[in-house]
């Protein structure tokens, strides 16, 4: 949104399946604040802004889920079973509904999101933006 310019990107609806760690609404959120303490402690130069690094989390959740169901017995043949079996995990990234689901014939983890509609004066990275420019949330000079 920001090339844009987020006075440009206002009221655009668009699909999210994992929680935006900038977004002052999961301030209080366990998992986020669980996100936050391990950039803290192994990656403190992590820019909370990139989803990707939230994505990371996400799968290391999945991975660690699956080698915990896989037990003692570390074979390619449990963990790939043990992966195509995932049903309704809730890893602490996702949106509060959204679950991983696996198959033997479907290794698509997510299938649902959630319609979100970007309003500037409600996320903490627009806040930022402006108030990092000595404006205030959603004002033009």
């Amino acid at each position: 949104m920001r090339p844009a310019g987020f006075e440009n990107s206002q009221n655009i609806i668009s699909a999210a399946y994992q929680k935006d760690p900038t977004d002052p609404q999961w301030n209080d959120d366990a998992g986020i604040k669980n996100f936050d303490a391990l950039l803290t402690k192994y990656f403190a130069e992590g820019n909370r802004e990139d989803l990707n690094i939230m994505t990371g989390y996400d799968v290391a959740q999945t991975m660690v889920h699956v080698l915990k169901e896989c037990g003692d017995d570390l074979t390619h043949a449990n963990i790939m079973e043990q992966a195509a079996s995932i049903k309704s995990l809730q890893v602490e990234g996702l949106l509060p509904g959204i679950t991983i689901n696996t198959s033997t014939t479907d290794f698509a983890p997510i299938k649902q999101f959630q319609l979100k509609k970007f309003k500037g004066r409600a996320l903490g990275i627009v806040r930022r933006y402006y108030q990092q420019r000595g404006r205030r949330v959603g004002h033009r000079r």
